[in-house]
């Protein structure tokens, strides 16, 4: 029977450390973020997901200073500048501060591959120790061998454990304060390391991940996964945070404090075990970053059978997910305000849809201080959130809902309009906006299989979880309203203030 309710499991993490960040510590505005100065302070506004945030006066003064490029001198100044960088307000100006490539180890699991396993350690640059683990490999002498050969130390299991397992025998061996996980189909960039250890000079710092991009490859996949692939998060920094614009990271790379992972990767897991641990070491209190200064190539899978099957494989993932952390795997966030614009506008009724958005557009207003553009403003927001939501549903219509979609789209226009939206004019939308080296058509057809492959993976995954947390929207009123109802009538509610 399915159920959409789970609990949390993993190994226990230890909790993270004051959230302040060092004094000393830089940062710049996120792009995008506004900032709004009122007489008891101010408000920003920006953040994934779109957020505003009140400062009383002596955090606006920090933030003004901050702003400007000057260190953070105080507690106060700590405080905020923690809070900035915690919303996806601001990024660190990185500095020289932080351990050396000599303080790291570096965890390369493997089974078989010794051809792509010998670039990896060549690529990987001057680094304290490289323990390859061999996961049971066919022919483990061709493995050690090129690890010989690289001066890295073998670590064989006698039997395959998968990705997780593998990572949590090289970790119980390490000695470092710090140790990187690296796979071996990965050929590290020069100074990716250097790039990423600049953020542990922040004690909160339990993880972070570079951009990994895609190694050249032949073909019309290999050409869609250059611009698509799950692994690839983006040019933008930010923090790691659920349920936001960087929600997860892989572990194909990525560079953590020892003394923040416990046990490790949760060896129950043979997909999904890298944002299974970073959403544990969020939800102790941890940070976790992405830097895409930093890169990582990657051989991504590019004849059709490998590359669905990965594909599916993800998809499996949402369910042990969603049982392990309740209400963060939604297929798209829905927000009634936004969703009711475009209910409205498909029953033909605009006059009834540009009224919703006013009213949305009304409430924010009153959370803006006084200023000449604050409707405008609001208004702007307004229409953003319901463009973000009808193409976040729009997607969901065929990566999650295929089969409902598939069976309504035969006697509902609806459907059939969603349908064709889904598998059509998102990945057109996706394409403009990525510019990929591949003509439309080849793009919509590989949008389309992945979507399928994916699909099919994420429905296998939830039944065999017994959940639906997979193929349930997020709908944050409903959420807040269930909050309120369980804590009593009538709670007082305070807006949220920095520090």
């Amino acid at each position: 029977m399915l159920s959409a309710a789970g609990s949390a499991a993993g190994s226990a993490l230890p909790p993270g450390p004051d959230r302040s960040v060092p004094l000393g510590t830089r940062l710049r505005l996120d792009a995008g973020v506004r900032s709004y100065p009122g007489p008891d302070g101010g408000v920003l506004l920006g953040g994934s997901p779109l957020r505003v945030l009140r400062l009383n006066r002596v955090a606006w003064r920090e933030l003004t200073a901050l702003a400007a490029g000057r260190p953070a001198v105080s507690a106060a100044g700590a405080s905020v500048a923690g809070s900035l960088l915690d919303a996806g307000l601001a990024q660190p100006i990185l500095g020289t501060r932080g351990p050396t490539s000599a303080e790291v180890t570096v965890v390369v699991p493997t089974r078989d591959r010794p051809a792509a396993l010998a670039r990896c350690l060549q690529a990987l640059g001057p680094v304290g120790t490289v323990i390859v683990v061999d996961d049971a490999s066919r022919h483990p002498s061709a493995v050690a061998g090129v690890a010989a050969a690289a001066g890295a130390r073998v670590l064989r299991r006698p039997a395959n454990g998968g990705p997780a397992a593998a990572r949590n025998t090289g970790l119980a061996a390490c000695h470092t304060d710090l140790v990187a996980f690296v796979d071996s189909d990965c050929v590290p960039e020069p100074d990716w390391l250097a790039r990423l250890l600049a953020h542990f000079a922040d004690p909160a710092v339990a993880a972070v991940a570079p951009r990994v991009v895609g190694l050249d490859a032949p073909g019309w996949l290999g050409r869609y996964e250059q611009a698509r692939s799950a692994l690839d998060l983006g040019p933008r920094p930010g923090p790691v945070v659920p349920r936001t614009r960087i929600a997860y990271v892989p572990a194909a790379a990525l560079v953590t404090r020892r003394a923040a992972l416990g046990a490790g990767f949760s060896e129950k897991l043979r997909v999904g075990e890298d944002v299974d641990l970073v959403w544990r070491l969020h939800a102790e209190g941890w940070r976790v970053r992405y830097e895409p200064a930093a890169l990582v190539g990657h051989d991504h899978r590019v004849s059709i059978r490998g590359w669905a099957r990965r594909k599916f494989d993800y998809g499996t993932s949402a369910g042990p997910l969603a049982r392990r952390h309740p209400g963060l795997v939604p297929p798209a966030v829905t927000s009634l305000a936004a969703l009711l614009p475009l209910v409205l506008l498909r029953r033909g009724r605009p006059l009834g849809a540009a009224a919703a958005v006013g009213l949305a557009a009304a409430g924010l207003a009153r959370r803006l201080p006084d200023f000449s553009g604050r409707r405008s403003e609001a208004v702007r927001l307004a229409a953003t959130g319901v463009i973000t939501t009808g193409y976040g549903v729009t997607q969901a219509a065929t990566r999650a809902w295929l089969p409902l979609t598939l069976a309504l789209a035969t006697r509902s226009a609806n459907a059939r309009m969603a349908l064709a939206a889904g598998a059509v004019v998102a990945p057109l939308v996706t394409y403009a906006a990525r510019r990929p080296q591949q003509d439309p058509l080849r793009w919509v057809v590989a949008s389309a299989l992945d979507d399928a492959s994916y699909c099919a993976g994420l429905w296998v995954g939830a039944l065999r979880a017994r959940t639906l947390g997979p193929l349930l929207p997020a709908v944050p009123e409903l959420a807040a309203s269930g909050r309120r109802l369980r804590a009593g009538p009538h709670p007082r509610r305070h807006p949220r203030r920095c520090p």
